[in-house]
């Protein structure tokens, strides 16, 4: 069944649906009054309780599954479509809920929850893209199966942009809000999570071609060419990440914009060069930002795609701002530089059945700083919801909550990320290679955490993964390490999942490795995993013993490489940032 994208369902209470089917099939009877059962309906449900197997919500899958007529005669593929299409109708009536509360709808909003709707909103419109972009790619039976990362990560995206959404009502509100818009906003984050499922089933048909890969040298283990970069990023951007130097440096980079404090460049604020640069852009379109400290928040809309920046270097050009919870901001709209969900593929060029889209964001040489300071609690430096983004020689500086890996697919090399409490969050599926992550002198109270993990589904493809990298005290910190406890991670979501490999991990860390988030809160069904780490915080006897948490081997470790885990095989051109050959630097 080919469901169109674009037709309008209503929502129906799932209990109703079921209702409406059995009275459309209900089942007839003999004059003696002795049921007859309508085998046309058992073997119905049956199949559609099959199609449902492994599911997280059955009960919502089945009652999705039962409303589809001729279901035996439905492809999986067919069957996910119908799925995903039903939650398409579940996100506009949520996005009218909360747009209502805009419009008053008898609550009376605070400015916190003002910018809660509005985060809300935002997410609500990237998780409609996203579902629509699965749908795009499941056109073709080939293409789905070859491309199955590429369903999975927007899927898993989709599925975080709804707790997101909650989230914002979590600080400075009682709670009113977020039960008036929580049922709906569930109810997509279920029947995304059984898509999941559905989508991992699918086996492409025999007849499909496999997609060759470019001729760029390759390393299969680890999805980087020989040159180092990660296998989704085109060759051009590749070049430019490698050469691009700031005008002046005997570079031959093309600059498309300028912005300089001294009014020498186009523009004198980041914003406005943003504003200048063009949406949907198919080539790569590079803003340098002259040396100096732009006080301001950037805000990059996702329709401004292939947006590189390019700076003076670390220390050099600075972004920075002071937006924070306490000061009446949701975590996700604190954030210094704030990259929202970009749809269109970061760093390659891809054909669809439509039209050929272009690149997400790229950033060199530059430092992103939020100063609000520790006693302000969750402030962002950098949010990046970009698809298959990278990020190269850059800094990221705050306290609490200073990276927010949101979504996607996310790539860091030779960065540095300085922070105390959970200062690398999110749920992107992103990996560290050859950064520097400083914990740095907390409040008396609190405790240092390298990371906060927030996946909240099995199948969700997203997780840390942190790979010969150095985990280290900061100048603040290193004069008074034994004052404060330091931890690796703690599990912010059920599924929570970090792995650290071939790192050198210094003696700021505990003993015990990790820390737990409340009680024994997700501690069976987070993945902690340590690999071959070095120096005298990787010790792992001393570690804690908690069922999720391992120390894995060489086989589990390459699950977390660049090209395992975020380039997503081979449908993605191989080439990349500097590597390391059988796992050694």
């Amino acid at each position: 069944m080919n469901i169109p994208r674009k037709s309008k369902f209503i929502l129906i209470i799932p209990v109703t649906i079921l209702t409406i089917f059995f009275l459309i099939h209900k089942p007839t009877f003999k004059t003696s009054q002795k049921p007859h059962i309508n085998l046309h309906v058992v073997n119905h449900l049956q199949l559609a309780q099959s199609h449902c197997d492994g599911t997280l919500y059955p009960d919502l899958c089945i009652t999705t599954l039962s409303t589809i007529p001729h279901l035996h005669k439905k492809s999986l593929t067919e069957i996910l479509r119908y799925t995903i299409t039903v939650t398409e109708a579940i996100v506009r009536t949520s996005t009218a809920n909360v747009s209502s509360l805009e419009a008053g709808n008898g609550h009376t909003l605070s400015r916190l929850q003002h910018i809660a709707v509005k985060d809300c909103l935002e997410l609500l419109g990237d998780t409609s893209d996203q579902l629509e972009t699965v749908l795009d790619e499941t056109e073709d039976q080939c293409d789905l199966t070859q491309n199955l990362s590429n369903g999975l990560t927007f899927l898993s995206a989709a599925m975080t942009n709804q707790f997101t959404c909650l989230d914002g009502f979590d600080v400075g509100s009682n709670g009113t809000i977020r039960r008036f818009i929580q049922t709906g906003i569930y109810n997509i984050s279920n029947h995304v999570s059984n898509s999941l499922v559905m989508l991992k089933k699918i086996r492409g048909p025999r007849h499909c071609k496999h997609k060759t890969m470019s001729s760029l040298p390759y390393d299969d283990v680890n999805g980087l060419d020989r040159a180092g970069f990660p296998g989704w990023m085109m060759k051009k951007n590749r070049r430019l990440l490698q050469t691009a130097t700031p005008p002046g440096n005997g570079t031959t980079t093309r600059v498309d914009l300028v912005v300089a404090k001294d009014g020498s460049g186009n523009f004198t604020t980041i914003k406005e060069a943003v504003h200048a640069a063009p949406k949907k852009s198919a080539t790569r379109f590079v803003i340098y930002i002259k040396a100096g400290a732009y006080f301001e928040n950037v805000e990059v809309d996702k329709k401004k795609t292939n947006i590189m920046f390019l700076g003076d270097g670390i220390g050099k050009t600075l972004i920075k701002a002071k937006r924070n919870v306490v000061d009446g901001y949701t975590t996700f709209r604190s954030a210094t530089l704030g990259w929202s969900n970009s749809m269109d593929r970061c760093g390659f060029m891809i054909k669809l059945k439509k039209a050929v889209v272009g690149a997400g964001f790229i950033a060199k040489g530059i430092t992103v700083e939020n100063y609000a300071g520790p006693t302000k609690h969750q402030a962002v430096a950098l949010r990046s919801g970009s698809d298959l983004s990278a990020f190269y020689q850059c800094s990221f500086i705050g306290y609490q909550d200073t990276l927010y890996t949101h979504s996607l697919r996310q790539f860091y090399r030779e960065c540095d990320i300085y922070g105390t409490v959970d200062f690398i969050f999110g749920n992107a599926a992103v990996v560290f290679q050859n950064c520097n992550l400083y914990a740095r002198e907390p409040l008396s109270n609190q405790k240092n955490v390298y990371t906060a993990q927030g996946r909240h589904d099995p199948n969700q493809n997203t997780g840390i993964s942190i790979l010969n990298c150095k985990v280290a005290a900061a100048a603040d910190l290193a004069l008074n390490k034994t004052a404060y406890k330091t931890f690796l991670g703690r599990p912010w979501k059920n599924y929570s999942r970090t792995v650290i490999m071939l790192s050198n991990i210094e003696d700021v860390v505990d003993p015990a490795g990790w820390l737990e988030w409340s009680g024994d809160f997700a501690l069976s069904t987070l993945y902690y995993g340590e690999y071959n780490n070095r120096g005298p915080g990787a010790e792992t006897s001393g570690r804690v013993t908690w069922p999720g948490y391992r120390v894995i081997n060489i086989t589990d470790a390459t699950n977390f490489t660049v090209g395992n885990f975020i380039s997503g095989g081979e449908w993605l051109p191989p080439y990349g940032i500097p590597y390391y050959l059988n796992w050694t630097s």
